[in-house]
């Protein structure tokens, strides 16, 4: 399929703050199926966590690969947030529905997503276990060694290797979901056109991307209880920023 060109708008570096105000509205408008969404999400990341403490070399990687697959996770509170828009009462059901509803090029993007989370794994499985000899048991072990025993520098570059990780997949699914569940479109365009979006509106994203980091660090550290409210409230200000950074009019809508 031949790459279809997305207009890209700018906005201003602030934007991102009313990204989140708009998703709290949205929020506080469908609170149930919002919220039990966010406690799926955070379910499956406490059951992720337990497996990780039973395999600690899984650890690092699996909490921090949990987060990567984070974009596809909102499929059905972007769902809910157009439904809003056009006035409708979302319910619970259409959460699920837009799970079944699942293109193609959304499938193909979930796998994507889940295949980089999982190769996130391995590495840092393999990096731990050859270069860390101290004991890691626990959230709270690992936290000790990344601020008080690193001296190796072990630490700092699967840092360094997972922002860079992080800020590829970012770029590459910044809009890109939402776009695939509202429009009729290919996935490389869709990829494309968020990587566009990040590249044309470099201060506000990289603004949207702390916004994000800050909101999921706050969830970890509530041993993902947060992610209950996060994932929520990210998932329809990230809707919304979908709708101030693309014009995707020219698009057929999705059925």
């Amino acid at each position: 399929m031949t790459t279809q060109v997305v207009p890209i708008r700018q906005v201003a570096p602030t934007r991102p703050l009313h990204w989140l105000a708009l998703g709290w509205r949205d929020f506080r408008r469908a609170a149930w199926p919002s919220g039990f969404h966010g406690l799926v999400v955070a379910t499956g990341g406490v059951l992720i966590l337990a497996l990780a403490f039973q395999f600690t070399a899984l650890l690092p990687g699996a909490v921090s690969g949990f987060v990567l697959v984070g974009p596809i996770l909102a499929t059905g509170l972007y769902d809910i947030s157009r439904r809003l828009a056009t006035g409708q009462t979302p319910r619970l059901d259409h959460v699920f529905g837009a799970w079944k509803k699942g293109t193609r090029p959304l499938i193909w993007l979930g796998v994507l997503l889940m295949i980089a989370g999982t190769l996130w794994v391995l590495v840092s499985v393999v990096l731990f276990g050859l270069f860390v000899k101290a004991p890691i048991e626990s959230l709270y072990a690992f936290v000790r060694y990344a601020v008080q025993q690193q001296g190796d520098l072990l630490f700092g570059l699967w840092l360094l290797a997972g922002a860079l990780g992080g800020a590829v997949v970012f770029a590459a699914t910044a809009v890109s979901v939402p776009l695939l569940l509202d429009r009729e479109t290919d996935l490389r365009s869709a990829i494309l056109t968020s990587i566009r979006a990040v590249g044309d509106n470099p201060v506000a994203m990289t603004v949207w991307a702390i916004v994000i980091m800050l909101a999921t660090a706050l969830s970890l550290a509530t041993a993902m209880l947060g992610f209950i409210f996060v994932v929520p409230i990210i998932g329809h200000a990230t809707w919304h920023a979908y709708g101030d950074l693309v014009d995707s009019s020219a698009l057929p809508l999705r059925r």
